[in-house]
């Protein structure tokens, strides 16, 4: 593969250090893409900020990264939610020990490579003034707007590729670069109204959560979605985007919203086209909007209010002060600032100039700028149960970063219940342990031999491994499923539920959910609590960094499906030699 000519220079160490571990994570990842080459990229955004999210990994690794002084980024660079609001630390009450001196840490560290600490989760949302071109962004809610309403095209990078590529400049080609790649692959008919944000955002999570595993999504869900309204907000499309996000979905399409996708294969009197056509046909229906909200309705008393998940948008911010000055022109006001509205800081001063915040803040809300609720730590002697109007909120508060039983309303029902604690008496729920459809496993026993060839990374000298492999052919996030700190499996119907991957040869289809993950798994591996190696079935950016800049032995792109034809359990030999992968069984699990 021909570098261009500044790749091949900071490759070979011409331009500092810090540019070349960035270069060589580049460079692994177009070869293991198998990518047409590389990319000059306009605009970077790099994730993992919060001191939750990427925690001790990412620490240590900016510490090594930045300590040499010698590089900072080439293109203009963008950085995601911190995990506080630096002006309101007693309003938020955070018992992390440290919590504020070590997020800002982090945010200096990343200040010294010369990223622009804008600290939001909406580089779409007045972050930047060119929505065309080629961008780096490893957000995934950007990630899936910026594809779908705009024409800037972006892979669905990990923090730890996007800012390799801030520092390089380049990027690999392959993936959504392609235009051969951008097709839709699954059909959703919407048969019903959708009419507050909320309605939208059930609607992107409720997609992902059809998926299944023996779909085949190289690219993750794309999903063509038919029969929503002919007009759109922006706040509309950044609810649907958002969550859908949430099962990883790069990209979609909205039958007159968004531009129309390649359908060749499909004549316009054939939407009902049989399975091979799309991977899964999909109707949303008002049944099944109202069983979301069921679902997801407070069941027992609400402890905090939190609107913003992404940030909140000057139209949000406006809808929520709007429902805050109907009860507030009453007299009544928001006890004990039960009501968190978080936004950027760019939407902030808009809000402020038009009279919004100062509605909010007047009725006992607290206005929270730099950070997401998803990525805040909060004070569990306060809060055990969060109202919340957002899927991608909801998804992430229930998940291993913050473990919250948390609910979900409209805006306007939300702030009902932040003026009204009654609303949702009676005691706080415990979080549901609830097998996920997307969770189940096609995996059958393997017997006799086997021996599977694949490929390496190019970084990468020869190694061999001998170890109890941990299988699944499920796919796995470290942020999330993975405890930080022990090394465990943490998601209730996952196969591999309540087990460490600390020195197993771990092997599963690729990695799914938060673009922070590998950070992680860097910590994970800092400590000792990592496995030995790892293979996936299909490339993953999310796991193939830190392999690469850790030096974890890594395979992928086999003859055969090792997620399949290695037992879980099974006593296997992975060898790397000349840039050729072999995995050998050498005792099948009893």
């Amino acid at each position: 593969m021909d570098l261009p000519k500044r790749l091949a220079t900071q490759l070979d160490g011409e331009e500092g250090p810090t540019r070349q571990k960035a270069a060589r994570l580049v460079v692994d990842l177009a070869i293991t893409a198998g990518a047409e080459g590389f990319i000059e990229v306009d605009h970077a955004h790099v994730s993992g900020v919060s001191v939750i999210t990427g925690g001790h990994g990412l620490r240590r690794f900016l510490a090594d990264l930045s300590s040499s002084g010698d590089g900072t980024v080439v293109i203009p660079t963008t950085l995601n939610s911190a995990g506080c609001d630096k002006e309101k630390m007693k309003e938020m009450d955070i018992e992390w020990p440290e919590f504020l001196e070590q997020q800002f840490e982090i945010v200096q560290a990343y200040e010294a490579l010369g990223l622009d600490a804008t600290l939001s989760c909406t580089p779409y949302d007045r972050g930047i003034e060119d929505t065309s071109g080629i961008a780096s962004w490893a957000e995934s809610n950007a990630v899936c707007f910026s594809n779908t309403w705009t024409s800037l095209i972006t892979n669905r990078e990990s923090g730890l590729s996007a800012l390799a590529t801030a520092l390089t400049g380049y990027a690999p080609k392959w993936g959504l670069h392609l235009e051969s790649n951008r097709t839709p692959n699954i059909l959703v008919n919407v048969e019903c109204e959708l009419v507050t944000l909320s309605d939208w955002s059930v609607l992107g999570d409720w997609i992902g959560k059809q998926v299944r595993p023996g779909w085949r999504l190289p690219w993750g869900p794309m999903p063509f979605i038919r029969g929503l309204p002919e007009r759109a907000s922006f706040a509309r499309k950044k609810a649907l985007t958002a969550a859908a996000a949430n099962y990883g979905t790069p990209m979609l399409w909205a039958e007159g919203l968004s531009a129309d996708p390649p359908l060749d294969r499909i004549s316009d009197d054939e939407w009902s086209a049989p399975e091979a056509d799309w991977q899964g046909i999909l109707t949303f229906t008002a049944d099944d909007l109202a069983a979301r909200y069921a679902d997801l309705a407070p069941q027992g008393q609400v402890d905090l209010v939190v609107i913003g998940c992404p940030q909140a948008s000057l139209e949000e911010i406006r809808i929520t002060a709007s429902a805050v000055r109907s009860y507030a022109e009453m007299g009544s006001k928001i006890p004990d600032q039960r009501l968190w509205v978080f936004t950027s800081g760019e939407n902030f001063e808009l809000a402020l100039a038009d009279g919004s915040i100062d509605v909010l803040e007047q009725a006992g809300a607290v206005i929270l700028k730099d950070t997401c609720p998803e990525v805040t730590p909060y004070n569990r002697s306060k809060y055990n149960h969060l109202l919340t109007n957002s899927l991608k909120a909801e998804h992430y508060l229930t998940s291993g970063l913050n473990r919250l039983p948390t609910s979900v309303l409209s805006i306007e029902d939300c702030v009902a219940h932040a003026f009204d604690a009654s609303l949702s008496a009676g005691e706080r729920p415990t979080l549901a342990s609830k097998a996920q459809p997307q969770h189940a496993s096609n995996k059958t026993i393997q017997t006799g031999s086997a021996t599977l060839i694949g490929e390496g990374l190019l970084s990468q000298p020869s190694f061999s491994v001998r170890g109890k492999a941990m299988v699944t052919d499920v796919p796995i996030t470290y942020l999330g499923y993975v405890n930080r700190d022990t090394g465990v499996v943490e998601e209730f119907g996952h196969p591999l539920d309540g087990r460490a991957i600390e020195d197993t040869i771990l092997i599963y289809p690729k990695g799914s959910g938060s673009t922070v993950a590998p950070y992680v798994l860097m910590g994970l591996l800092y400590t000792g609590k990592g496995p030995k190696a790892i293979v996936n079935s299909d490339v993953c950016p999310l796991t193939l960094p830190a392999c690469s800049l850790l030096n974890v032995p890594y395979g992928h792109a086999f003859d055969g499906d090792p997620c399949m034809e290695i037992n879980d359990g099974d006593f296997v030999e992975m060898t790397s030699e000349d840039g050729v992968v072999t995995i050998t069984v050498l005792e099948r699990a009893s």
